[in-house]
């Protein structure tokens, strides 16, 4: 298995576990304490804060954005997104919820709550389609 792939100009702040197989975008951000699994692919200009962790197997498309403060109180919440997700283009995720295994998440949705595994959410706010 091949090692990540960090497309340049990255940015990626603190410490970071990347598993093999991975690729990240160009203007990706990643903070702190983040987790991502193997054979993951993180398109450019996605924004992953402090605290998140990221299955194998993940799509993140352009443009995602993964909130960890979920009510501007200072109170970091870690987001967990299963394995085999595959989230669209332009989302944007509150903090501190689970994105579920084999779910997808429509390009543009505003995610606010627990995605079940292998359920298809899109909509703002997001909700079940399928």
């Amino acid at each position: 298995m091949k090692e990540p792939i960090l497309h340049p100009p990255s940015n990626l702040w603190g410490t970071q576990l990347i598993g093999l197989g991975t690729t990240i975008g160009a203007f990706a951000d990643i903070g702190d304490e983040v987790v991502i699994g193997t054979n993951c692919k993180i398109q450019c200009h996605v924004s992953i804060p402090p605290k998140t962790q990221i299955g194998n197997n993940v799509f993140i498309g352009p443009g995602v954005h993964i909130a960890n403060d979920p009510k501007l109180n200072g109170e970091i919440k870690g987001t967990l997104i299963k394995g085999g997700a595959k989230i669209g283009m332009g989302a944007l995720i509150q903090g501190g919820i689970v994105i579920g295994e084999n779910s997808v998440i429509g390009m543009g949705a505003v995610v606010l709550g627990d995605v079940p595994d292998g359920e298809t959410w899109a909509g703002c706010p997001a909700t079940k389609i399928k």
